[in-house]
């Protein structure tokens, strides 16, 4: 006999007692589910489905189906009689019934009809398991459920449902699945859903914000800043959006654009101290000194515990002095300094650990003025 006919006549013989060991474990697992012994019987079946000649046969899938479905059921009966259960487990038989149900439908179309009306009716337990693991700030988790629910929108199993038109939470799951991305600082997850996410109009802006975050992580500047403008021009008083546009254009030296976005976002709110602050500050670097003192004076008249803008307005004022002719307009000049002098002391009162930004002005500011004692102070400091 050849080696080729001796193998079939081995394999001839095994495949019988293969099928007969596979007929066993299927009977054993439905004597199991029969019994209420559900988790036995998946177990077992999930043994079964190991085996890569398995996992096309329906009439296992079915049993399995019904094994997670008992689970599931029994599960749902004790918290309902408020009895001891761990709740992670019962959502855990939710998303693994729905992906049996799934896995079926391919298989066995003929029992979609069923299977869909049974699980459309538990689905609403996959938006509430990702809440529940959001609660526990378990955000890998609470993202499968999310995106579970929303993949069930393309899923033929529920393709009668037309989800995608009828199901008015699904923004809201997107939302919540893009916050899980977040979290989890996973830019790919994060982005996933955003188109969906952005339905939902109750959290547009902070979809925004988790969109450009994702953007940025992904090193992708164009888009971080395309969003951060998006993101502004919705929602200009939204906290996240102005300061990170603002400091996108001004570490690019891009002033014009950043006065426009001031200019914008004090049309909105001119009392706002952030908005008054920036244009101060973009003022400044532009050399509109004048212009620059008006919005810091403006911003301490509003509040007058704000450091920052008496460092504006000082820093501005010593920039005056040193454009002046130190001969035709030495009063002018020594008066500009004067008046620095009073706002870059008052910072320094308010901001004395910030000894590296207000020492070297006053160190200009007290040489320019004659003010010996004053300027030996700062002269030591610096050296330190």
């Amino acid at each position: 006999m050849t080696k080729q006919k001796l193998l079939l006549l081995l394999l001839l013989m095994i495949t019988p007692c293969l099928m007969w060991a596979q007929k066993k474990e299927l009977s054993q697992a439905r004597s199991s589910i029969k019994s209420g012994k559900y988790d036995e019987a998946e177990r077992n079946l999930a043994t079964l489905l190991k085996d890569s000649t398995n996992r096309t046969n329906k009439r296992i899938w079915l049993a399995y189906y019904d094994a997670v479905c008992g689970q599931y059921e029994q599960g749902n009966e004790k918290l309902y009689l408020k009895q001891k259960y761990d709740t992670a487990t019962f959502f855990s038989h939710v998303k693994k019934m729905l992906f049996v149900a799934e896995t079926l439908d391919s298989l066995a179309p003929e029992y979609r009809k069923n299977h869909a009306a049974q699980q459309n009716n538990y689905r609403t337990n996959l938006f509430s398991g990702g809440g529940f693991f959001i609660h526990k700030g378990k955000w890998a988790e609470a993202y499968e459920f999310y995106e579970a629910y929303i993949d069930c929108a393309r899923q033929p199993l529920f393709e009668t449902y037309q989800y995608d038109s009828t199901d008015v939470r699904l923004p809201e799951a997107g939302y919540w699945a893009t916050y899980c991305g977040y979290k989890l600082q996973d830019p790919v997850l994060t982005l996933r859903y955003r188109q969906l996410a952005l339905r939902d109009s109750s959290k547009t802006d902070f979809t925004l914000q988790f969109v450009a975050e994702a953007r940025k992580w992904l090193k992708d500047d164009q888009l971080y800043r395309e969003t951060l403008e998006e993101g502004f021009h919705r929602y200009p008083q939204f906290p996240y959006f102005f300061p990170r546009l603002m400091d996108v254009y001004t570490s690019h030296d891009q002033y014009d654009k950043a006065l426009a976005l001031a200019d914008s976002a004090l049309a909105v709110n001119d009392s706002c101290e952030l908005f008054n602050f920036a244009k101060s500050t973009v003022l400044l670097h532009m050399e509109r000194y004048a212009e620059s003192i008006k919005y810091g004076e403006k911003l301490i008249a509003l509040n007058p515990q704000l450091a920052e803008p008496y460092f504006n307005v000082g820093t501005a004022y010593v920039n005056i002095a040193g454009r002046l002719d130190q001969r035709r307009e030495r009063k002018l000049m020594r008066k500009s300094y004067e008046k620095a002098r009073s706002y870059i002391e008052t910072y320094r009162k308010m901001m004395p650990e910030e000894q590296d930004k207000w020492a070297p002005v006053l160190y200009r500011i007290y040489l320019n003025l004659n003010m010996g004692k004053q300027f030996d102070e700062i002269d030591r400091l610096l050296k330190k």
